[in-house]
């Protein structure tokens, strides 16, 4: 059995070694390097950054950043939101629940998530719960956004 425990990663140079590897997989395109190069503060505990260790080697991560309600145009009734970005398995350890288990620990702060699935992605949204929202032009701008509802949020329409 594949023991593991979600972390909040410190914002560090150890990190952002272990940011490397990932970027050596050829997963580009979900690397967050960059993200943690623009947020580089010595082990800073505003870190929105997740990850799973197996041993000492991360093997999974995600960021979840917190959206105010002002800028929400997904849920209803409006309200503060996490966006789920950039979540990742190394090849090796895909297929082990660990991108479902980073995803339900973003569950836990029981606040709307949006996503943006990338291509082919949907089914794995769908399993984990996620509703594709109704495309708007102006806002989704050629993103592919799944939403999840904790009770009581719904769809917010847009006019």
């Amino acid at each position: 059995m594949f023991q593991y425990e979600v972390k909040k990663l410190l914002v560090n140079y150890k990190t952002l070694e272990e940011f490397k590897q990932f970027k050596e997989y050829g997963v580009q395109e979900l690397s967050m390097l960059e993200d943690l190069q623009e947020n580089m503060i010595e082990n800073d505990s505003e870190s929105p950054f997740y990850g799973i260790y197996y041993g000492d080697k991360l093997v999974a991560r995600m960021s979840l950043y917190q959206i105010e309600a002002a800028y929400d145009q997904y849920f209803d009734p409006p309200q503060d939101y996490l966006e789920l970005w950039k979540l990742e398995v190394l090849p090796h350890y895909q297929t082990k629940g660990l991108g479902r288990a980073l995803v339900e620990f973003a569950k836990t702060f029981n606040l709307p998530i949006k996503t943006n699935g990338r291509q082919q992605s949907g089914s794995f949204w769908e399993k984990m719960g996620f509703e594709a929202v109704t495309y708007n032009k102006d806002r989704d701008r050629g993103q592919n956004p799944y939403v999840w509802y904790p009770s009581g949020v719904s769809e917010q329409r847009l006019a």
